[in-house]
């Protein structure tokens, strides 16, 4: 009844079936780790967002990679501004999603370091090999507050590296790289500058990363697993169709009986 199951065209189904199953599983628990881990990176965010500000070296030293606990933790730091090593960091976003350039300010502190501060956003100006128009730092003592942010590298970010920019343009921002050009320490990380604010708006603070959102993670795994269910039930369907078929072709087919034409 069920022997044609074993044709050619029966044995590829259930395979791909077979196969299926256990990749929509997969897919599912892919969607579930990325929701859990968007929901511990927003209350995680939450968290340090409410934390009471500490001294930046507190959190970070000289060569010293943030790690991730301590990513958009605020931090204080004193110093002034060396604006004659100011650079711009290219292809950056405002809130509204404008290209320009993030603005990246060394901070000297009182002991001689620096650490480099992101003041805010500034549109891309309309010779992007030119250095920009930027909008002075403050002169003298500043107390700057901002959240705690780890180097950028390619890996974690997908940016490229790219050589052969045009003077005090860069695409990453890397404190490592930053103390060769200072020629002066630089401690690992940076600040994106929340306090005080910039004159005349100009340049954009950088908004808190959100941390209300947890995107459609959830609902895309409860889709992949209601798919990885409808397989055996399609499959039971399609053979029971099948079957009803060849049995329905093998009643027409059946000779009548003699004794049904006397």
């Amino acid at each position: 009844m069920y022997r044609f199951l074993l044709s050619r065209q029966w044995v590829i189904l259930t395979l791909i079936g077979l196969v299926l199953i256990p990749t929509m599983i997969e897919l599912g628990f892919w969607q579930l780790h990325r929701h859990q881990h968007r929901v511990a990176q927003n209350t995680l965010i939450a968290k340090n967002l409410r934390a009471k500000p500490v001294p930046v070296t507190e959190l970070t030293s000289p060569g010293h990679t943030v790690p991730s606990a301590d990513y958009w933790r605020r931090v204080t730091a004193t110093g002034t501004f060396d604006t004659a090593h100011e650079v711009v960091v290219r292809r950056r976003t405002s809130a509204d999603e404008r290209i320009g350039f993030h603005i990246l300010t060394p901070l000297v502190l009182a002991d001689g370091r620096a650490v480099l501060i992101n003041r805010g956003w500034i549109p891309t100006a309309a010779d992007q090999k030119a250095f920009p128009s930027v909008p002075p730092a403050p002169k003298g003592a500043v107390t700057v507050t901002g959240r705690l942010k780890a180097d950028e590298t390619t890996k974690a970010s997908g940016i490229k590296d790219l050589a052969g920019l045009p003077p005090r343009q860069i695409m990453l921002i890397s404190s490592a790289q930053q103390a060769k050009a200072l020629g002066r320490t630089v401690l690992g990380g940076y600040l994106e500058q929340t306090a005080p604010e910039p004159a005349g708006s100009s340049p954009e603070l950088i908004p808190d990363p959100d941390h209300d959102s947890i995107g459609s993670h959830m609902a895309y795994a409860v889709q992949w697993w209601l798919f990885t269910a409808s397989v055996p039930v399609g499959w039971v369907i399609l053979v029971r169709r099948e079957k009803r078929d060849r049995e329905a072709a093998a009643a027409q087919t059946a000779p009548v009986p003699a004794s049904a034409n006397a």
